[in-house]
Formats: C-alpha cells, sequence, structure tokens
C-alpha cells in the first residue's frame, strides 16, 4: 500500500505539477496561532504541511527557525504541548512531523512514533537520524503508518545516495543547498543533475527543501524534476511579525495570500 505522503506528490506528478509543502515551527508565536496556521495552510494551496518540532541543538536549522524554535520553548511549549493541539485539529492535507533524533529518544522511539501516530500524522523526517537506526525506525513507522522521509544532501556521496534510496520508503527529502535552512538567492545549479540522477534509478518521489523563499524560486524549483516543494523560513518569518503587530487576524491573512502566491507560481501546464 502506498503511504500518503508519498501518494500526494504521485498525485500531483500525474496532474503535471508539485505539491507545495509549508513549513512552519509549532507553537511559533503561540500554540492558538499554530493551529489556526494549520487550518490556513491546509485550506489555501499546501498538499502536504511540516510541522517543527522546537528544539534548541537544531543543526540543519537556520537563524529564523532557530529563533523561533527558542521562542517556543521560552513561552513553555513542548512535545506534550503539541500532541495535545494535535489532537484538536483536523486537517485535509497530510502533516509530516520534523524532529531531531534527541527529542525522540527522550520520550522512547517507540513511544513517540505512537503517540503522533494516535494524533494523526501521517509522516516523519528525522534530519539527524543515524544511518544505522533507519531500519528500525522504518519498522516502527510502518507498523504506525507512518511515512519515514529521509535526506539526500548534494554533498552525499553516490554510496550513500543509493543505500538511503534502498532504505526509502516512498519519497526521500532533496537538500537544495548545503548548509542550514534559510533564504538564498539561488538554487544550487547542480539540483537538477542531481534529482535527474536520482529519478534515473529510482522510481521515489523527491521533495526539494531549504532555501526556497519565494515565487520565482518555487517555480524554478518546480521545473527541476522533482515531485514536491518545501518552503519553510518565509512562512516562519510571516509569523514573526505578531511580535510587533498583535493583530492575528492580519497575520493569518499574510501567511493565506503568502502560501497562495506560491500554489499558483508552481503550476506547470
Amino acid at each position: 500500500m502506498q503511504n500518503i505522503i508519498s501518494k500526494v506528490l504521485s498525485d500531483k506528478k500525474k496532474s503535471n505539477t508539485c505539491a507545495l509543502v509549508p513549513f512552519i515551527t509549532a507553537g511559533y508565536p503561540s500554540l492558538k496561532i499554530t493551529a489556526n496556521a494549520l487550518y490556513t495552510l491546509d485550506k489555501y494551496g499546501a498538499d502536504i504541511i511540516e510541522l517543527g518540532i522546537p528544539y534548541l541543538d537544531a543543526l540543519a536549522d537556520g537563524p529564523i527557525i532557530q529563533r523561533a524554535s527558542q521562542a517556543a520553548l521560552n513561552s513553555g511549549v513542548y512535545i506534550d504541548q503539541i500532541l495535545g493541539m494535535l489532537k484538536t485539529i483536523n486537517l485535509k492535507s497530510p502533516l509530516i512531523i520534523f524532529t531531531y533524533y534527541n527529542p525522540i529518544l527522550s520520550r522512547g522511539v517507540k513511544n513517540f512514533i505512537n503517540e503522533i501516530a494516535e494524533c494523526g500524522v501521517q509522516g516523519l523526517i528525522i534530519p539527524d537520524l543515524p544511518f544505522e537506526e533507519i531500519d528500525y525506525i522504518a519498522f516502527l513507522c510502518e507498523y504506525y503508518c507512518i511515512e519515514l522521509v529521509l535526506f539526500v544532501a548534494p554533498t552525499s556521496s553516490k554510496t550513500r545516495i543509493i543505500n538511503i534510496l534502498n532504505k526509502s520508503t516512498g519519497c526521500i527529502y532533496l537538500v537544495s543547498s548545503t548548509g542550514v535552512t534559510g533564504f538564498r538567492k539561488s538554487i544550487a545549479s547542480n539540483i537538477k543533475d542531481l534529482s535527474s540522477t536520482i529519478k534515473l534509478q529510482t522510481n521515489k518521489l523527491i521533495m526539494l527543501g531549504f532555501g526556497i523563499s519565494n515565487k520565482d524560486q518555487a517555480f524554478k524549483a518546480s521545473c527541476l524534476n522533482i515531485d514536491g516543494i518545501v518552503v519553510g523560513s518565509a512562512f516562519i518569518k510571516i509569523l514573526s511579525e505578531y511580535e510587533n503587530d498583535k493583530d492575528e487576524a492580519r497575520i493569518i491573512d499574510n501567511l493565506k495570500d503568502f502560501c497562495s502566491s506560491l500554489r499558483s507560481s508552481i503550476y506547470k501546464y
């Protein structure tokens, strides 16, 4: 049976377009706004939504997401609060949890995966998951009907890419550039070749992330032989406006407009 995350990507591919995958940090600027943001993204263009668990030692996260995580943790938002919020919402778009490995280990791997499954989560990304731990995590994810999405970076060796592809259950997350998340002037020139190379070796679907932050970049990314586009820092930057402008409705409207504009920019005919 095809996993729901891969199914969404596959369906978009069949309709000659890419899936839009917004990323936001849970609890930033508040859990209430997170819930409203999830509903807004779900309604105005998201095909899949990625929700980050706040974490201080987030090596792959750029300054905008790190700051959001710090603010969420400072306000007392931890995994228990996030799971409680998720139990109260119902989205059409499948939800992926993005978290680092230590919080999972601290909670207990089986317990964590069971908990997020009970909240309706359908995908899991662990950017620092050791290769040696993939089989066990993948086994548990399959048992609880969650798709484990593995990372491939531009710096990955050919051997590692093949190994990751063999371990992947349906789709992979292709990092568009070296370094951390955040804004980039352009997408790395080798991404098209890398994605094409991956497609020649496997039928696995590809989500591209890190550094895609505007309509032009989203459109260009959609033409790189990939199946989904992840946009994070740009969405969190909009949510950060709440710190100076306490008008929640205005912030949510800005989120809606940006999500809609990205969705319209990546249609391919």
